[in-house]
């Protein structure tokens, strides 16, 4: 068990501003040290050596790029096992430990289709404000179509989110807007979704009030059918796109889940690092109460896989389940767990993606967080939303 005065420290150094000391609190506490024992240098880490690692274009290389670079940092003081586990902390969503991506820009052709329209705005309200990019297709005449709001993940942008998960050339294909909200760093320095503070958890406040406040602007603004309205994210954008479902059942009909974490899965940093790294609790409230589509690699060292199976378990009781074993050519073997009301209503998918780490599945080396080798989430996601609607 977690030792409660380090949690109630760790508390109070996050409170303090003094995030590396916290989290280096936080890893002593899951190795089993007491507050007592000595740490090495760990609490002692500059935060000048917290410099963003490459993100490659599939999770396996990313992964082995930040063990290279790891390995290069070699102070005498520390074993390698814990330099590995202290910088790993990095690609935690929500933990603020890591500054603007230096990625270079996607094309425009790698984020939206030719002849469609990707364009800016702002929402406003008493809660804040929030920049936004929306697709439109080209075949937009006015008749009400379906909208997908997508919440990018951890130092992403709209554009960069668009172009890794080709949303924007599938949503083409199915003539639906798309409405990518954007986190700025002044809300997070890591712009990442405040997934996990209590006060971003809630209907009628804090983020969760300003995602809806966008999706109702483009409600209002062009020709959507409230019926077919859905939520999707990546990551911290997960966790954000869960407590949208979770908060907003009224307005979301279905909603889509790449490698985050459950509504109230964490209310704070701590809680958060043990959520991330052990997968976290039942959520609040029960969980989302609408269909909703999950994916997650079983080799996810920064989303722990637990937290898919804390999210699929919550809908699970008196459900039938059917599991499907599936490969993609050349690519990642996968588990689809079906969940169906007795009358044949799908009330969730579980996409459980064998060999994959962090990383949108299927996605496009164009954009950061992907993993090529399958399957396709975006694909997959769009026909699970297009086969739910409100009030069915």
């Amino acid at each position: 068990m977690l030792n409660q005065n380090m949690i109630s420290e760790a508390t109070r150094l996050t409170r303090a501003g003094h995030l590396v000391e916290a989290t280096a609190l936080l890893q002593r506490m899951l190795r089993g040290e007491s507050a007592s024992e000595p740490s090495g240098s760990t609490a002692r880490v500059s935060p000048a050596r917290l410099e963003p690692p490459t993100i490659n274009v599939t999770a396996n290389v990313a992964e082995e790029k930040e063990s290279r670079r790891t390995a290069r940092v070699s102070p005498a003081p520390l074993q390698r096992r814990s330099i590995a586990q202290f910088d790993r902390l990095k690609d935690f969503p929500g933990l603020n430990l890591r500054g603007p991506m230096t990625r270079a820009p996607p094309a425009t052709t790698d984020i939206a289709p030719e002849g469609t329209r990707f364009i800016a705005g702002t929402f406003r309200s008493a809660a804040g404000s929030r920049t936004y990019k929306l697709f439109i297709p080209s075949r937009s005449q006015g008749e009400p179509l379906p909208l997908v709001v997508m919440l990018h993940g951890c130092t992403q942008s709209p554009d960069d989110f668009a172009a890794g998960t080709r949303m924007n050339f599938l949503a083409e294909e199915q003539n639906c807007f798309v409405v990518y909200p954007e986190q700025p760093s002044g809300a997070n320095q890591s712009k990442c979704w405040n997934w996990f503070r209590t006060g971003d958890q809630q209907r009628n406040g804090g983020e969760p009030s300003l995602i809806a406040g966008i999706t109702r602007q483009i409600m209002q603004d062009y020709p959507i059918d409230p019926n077919r309205v859905y939520v999707a994210g990546l990551s911290a954008g997960g966790a954000a796109a869960a407590i949208m479902g979770a908060t907003h059942a009224d307005l979301y009909a279905a909603v889509g889940i790449h490698s985050g974490l459950a509504c109230g899965a964490a209310s704070d940093l701590p809680s958060a690092f043990v959520a991330m790294r052990q997968g976290g609790g039942k959520a609040r409230n029960g969980g989302p109460s609408v269909p909703i589509i999950v994916f997650h690699g079983d080799r996810d060292t920064t989303v722990n896989p637990n937290n898919a199976d804390r999210i699929v378990e919550q809908s699970a009781t008196g459900m039938r389940s059917k599991a499907i074993e599936g490969r993609v050519p050349d690519g990642h073997g996968y588990t689809r767990t079906i969940l169906t009301h007795a009358d044949g209503r799908v009330v969730s998918e579980h996409w459980n993606v064998h060999g994959a780490g962090h990383a949108w599945a299927g996605g496009s080396p164009a954009g950061s967080y992907t993993d090529p080798r399958g399957p396709d989430a975006t694909r997959e996601m769009l026909r699970f939303f297009l086969d739910h609607s409100l009030g069915s």
